[in-house]
């Protein structure tokens, strides 16, 4: 019934206390000698009635005395009791009691009993009170730490002990930052002292605990204190809950981390990026130091081998300041029992919770080895970069100095976080495989550098499209034509990939096809229009089941401009595209009055031509929208740089281009469209070579034709030329005194080669035929064939004109 527990209380709560509990005093033979008014006050029995009588007969019914003698004899051997026992109150109702009793020694061998009692249902209470402080420093699993006001420590139960590892007593006297590592103390004495002054109670708190007996092992706990205060409002100090939610909280961290690795890993379509965003999420929620290692064919856009292997490239490394053991750019070699290795041929995550103590760890480069040991790396995850089968790479996680070994929880994240980061590095792969196929076409269909040619020096830029726009259908080109001319185009095909870019290259063939026909530049203009919706016909056709073009291709823009370095003359059309700008020498940059016309593709809608006379040395420029749009899209102030950078008309064309580029591209963002420029400066052929004629359209004008062509090559040094250049002169101007009308106009003009004009006012095609034995006639353009090295036919409004090139005789 109870225990021999002796000790007298003198708390306001306890229902012993003097003042609280009733009191009463027995002799040897159990008669009440003592009786206080609190005893009177609970059973209701004055002192008068109880004093000189026995305890049994008065206050224990019938039924009860058993126990309460059984009571005494245990009393009687343990010097002492402490129990619950029911005891008759003076109006005859049962009254649950409890008691201590003492015995005091009196004179030779006599003694005296105390005893002190209170209501059962406070005794209750109060030992409920007693048992639950008992348990929050003995048994609670949740921590307890009690400061006093100066912020040390004066108890800490043994939920904290087994946790920390810390003996229950060594804290005791401390402050936190002589038993907790500086960072995690910090916070927990100010923690404290808020309390103290404040008053205000935390809950649920959650920071970071490393003792300093074992920095290495980081827990997160949650803590809730509040302040403890006596009766008077006196301030004792502060008490502190603290559970341990490591496990949870690394669960939510690592929750975090692949929520967080799902955003930030593959924002780009690069490998590079990709790889490196991969390190960087992974150093900043699960290791130490992260290097992403990957196949040299995935680094280059190529699919790898399934099943093959081959050298490693480090691609990424986080912080990038470290080199673990390699840096970025070198090639990995692995052995065959290294973890990546192994990891690697099994497909799967290896966790290496103590490194160092590996033998194959020390089967590496020995100065990589001691720069990893000088950085405390102790833990190693290797995990597999797998898509569609393929094995990419392997990330490899680090963990140094005070950080815990990895654990299996991290290894399955590790997993999963490589996962995700495969698909997004195999896409970025894929992307790249594309992007270079679709640029190595587009560039296999731009123009060579420009020879130096008669007419014009040339320079020009192409800058694709970065990212995921794709390479797009600018284009540019510089045709040589007949009679030292030269034809300028620049277009851009709407859209972007392969598609655009195969549309380019189609357009960019018709036109060197029509540029060879000599037409005008309206003329070319309208036959690109023709073919353009040509080919978005062809285009709608190839459509999904929900009725979207594979690439659809719109329409385009171009601007077609012929130069002519012996008139000076310059023809220009457009379809939708910017006009082109012009510097004459004295630094007056102007854009072409150019009518704009549609973009190619609407097709019914009429192009025209502008003629304009360009002076020598002049700058003709060409370009896409892409150019103007790329810094923040105000086409005035971008036309403004361009004028800028164009005054000086005289500066070499290479730093004038790049001038225009730096001018006109922000550094800090590449162009998300096609960017195509061509700039030319303007030539004149010298008037010493160049000879025109007018021969009258009679018999004689073949013999006229021979002399004149006979004298001038014997003036340039040319004779080696002249019986083969008189023969086809006169061969030409035979043909149209036989089959055209109106004046004759010949005319030598000496570049790179040597050429020969004959023009008159017909439009009529001069066809080139084999002739048979019985024929009187029909074999001058044969000859001419055989005899020259290029012929042709070129049309005017005026009429026609017939063209050879022969090469000099010293080129």
């Amino acid at each position: 019934m109870g225990t021999p527990s002796m000790r007298f209380s003198e708390s306001a709560e306890d229902p012993f206390a003097l003042g609280r509990g009733a009191s009463a005093v027995l002799d040897d033979q159990g008669t009440v000698v003592g009786w206080s008014a609190r005893a009177q006050e609970l059973l209701g029995y004055p002192a008068k009635e109880v004093i000189g009588r026995a305890w049994q007969d008065l206050l224990v019914d019938a039924l009860d005395l058993p126990a309460a003698r059984s009571v005494v004899v245990d009393a009687m051997r343990a010097g002492g009791w402490f129990g619950v026992l029911p005891v008759r109150h003076r109006d005859g109702r049962r009254v649950e009691m409890g008691f201590r009793a003492r015995a005091i020694a009196r004179d030779g061998d006599s003694r005296e009993w105390v005893l002190v009692g209170a209501p059962a249902a406070e005794v209750d209470a109060w030992q409920r009170d007693r048992a639950l402080l008992d348990g929050l420093y003995r048994r609670s699993p949740i921590g307890l730490v009690t400061y006093g006001p100066d912020r040390r420590v004066i108890r800490i139960n043994r939920a904290v002990e087994k946790a920390s590892g810390v003996p229950a007593e060594a804290p005791v006297g401390h402050r936190p930052r002589e038993f907790m590592v500086d960072e995690d103390a910090g916070p927990t004495d100010e923690r404290v002292r808020h309390v103290l002054e404040t008053g205000e109670p935390l809950i649920f708190t959650e920071q970071s605990a490393r003792a300093r007996h074992d920095p290495g092992r980081e827990r997160i706990v949650s803590v809730s204190a509040f302040r403890m205060e006596d009766p008077s409002g006196r301030v004792l100090g502060v008490a502190e809950t603290i559970e341990d939610v490591t496990d949870r909280h690394r669960a939510q961290r690592r929750l975090a981390l692949l929520n967080e690795a799902s955003v930030r890993i593959g924002t780009s379509l690069d490998v590079t990026q990709t790889a490196r965003e991969l390190a960087e999420v992974a150093v900043h929620g699960l290791a130490d130091y992260c290097s992403v290692d990957l196949l040299k064919p995935v680094t280059l856009g190529d699919e790898p081998v399934p099943g093959a292997s081959g050298p490693l490239v480090r691609v990424a490394l986080s912080p990038p300041e470290h080199r673990i053991p390699f840096k970025e750019g070198d090639v990995v070699t692995l052995f065959p029992e290294s973890p990546q290795a192994r990891c690697l041929y099994e497909r799967r995550p290896i966790l290496e919770g103590l490194l160092p103590l590996r033998p194959e760890w020390y089967a590496m480069d020995r100065r990589r080895i001691e720069i990893a040991l000088g950085l405390g790396v102790h833990s190693l995850i290797a995990a597999p970069l797998v898509a569609r089968g393929l094995v990419l790479g392997v990330v490899s996680l680090w963990r140094s100095r005070n950080s815990e070994p990895f654990e299996d929880d991290d290894a399955a994240v590790a997993q999963e976080l490589s996962s995700r980061a495969a698909v997004c590095i195999d896409n970025a792969r894929r992307f790249t495989q594309q992007q270079s196929a679709a640029l190595t076409l587009q560039r296999s269909l731009l123009p060579r550098a420009a020879s130096d040619l008669p007419s014009v020096e040339v320079a020009c830029r192409y800058l694709p499209a970065s990212g995921e726009p794709g390479i797009g259908g600018d284009w540019f080109d510089v045709i040589p034509l007949s009679g030292a001319r030269v034809a300028l185009v620049v277009g851009d095909v709407v859209g972007h990939g392969i598609h655009a870019a195969a549309s380019m290259g189609r357009l960019r063939a018709a036109v060197r096809t029509l540029a060879s026909l000599d037409l005008e530049p309206d003329e070319v203009v309208a036959r690109l229009d023709d073919l353009v919706s040509l080919l978005a016909t062809e285009l709608e056709a190839n459509t999904d089941g929900n009725g979207s073009a594979i690439e659809q291709m719109i329409g385009a823009t171009c601007v077609y401009a012929v130069y002519d370095p012996v008139s000076r003359h310059c023809s220009l059309a457009r379809a939708g595209h910017p006009a082109p700008v012009m510097t004459t020498p004295d630094g007056q940059v102007t854009v072409v009055d150019l009518p704009a016309g549609p973009p190619l593709g609407l097709g019914g809608l009429p192009f025209e031509t502008c003629d304009l006379d360009v002076p020598e040395g002049s700058l003709l420029t060409l370009y896409t929208n892409g150019l103007l749009e790329a810094r923040d899209g105000d086409i005035d102030v971008a036309l403004e740089h361009l004028h800028e950078c164009l005054t000086d008309s005289t500066a070499p064309l290479d730093s004038t281009c790049h001038a225009v580029v730096e001018a006109l591209l922000p550094k800090e963002h590449p162009p998300t469209d096609d960017i195509a420029l061509l700039i030319a400066r303007t030539r004149v052929l010298p008037p010493e070579n160049v000879a025109t004629w007018q021969l009258p359209l009679e018999a004689t004008a073949a013999a006229r034709a021979r002399q004149l062509t006979t004298a001038k090559l014997t003036e340039w040094g040319l004779t080696e030329l002249a019986c083969t250049t008189e023969l086809v002169a006169s061969e030409l101007v035979t043909n149209t005194y036989r089959y055209a009308a109106g004046p004759v106009t010949l005319r030598l003009i000496r570049t790179h080669c040597l050429i020969c004009e004959v023009s008159d006012t017909s439009h009529t095609s001069p066809h080139l035929r084999r002739a048979l034995s019985t024929d009187e006639g029909g074999r001058g353009l044969f000859l001419v064939a055989q005899l020259t090295e290029r012929w042709g036919t070129r049309y005017s409004h005026d009429g026609k004109t017939v063209w050879t090139e022969q090469p000099l005789p010293h080129a």
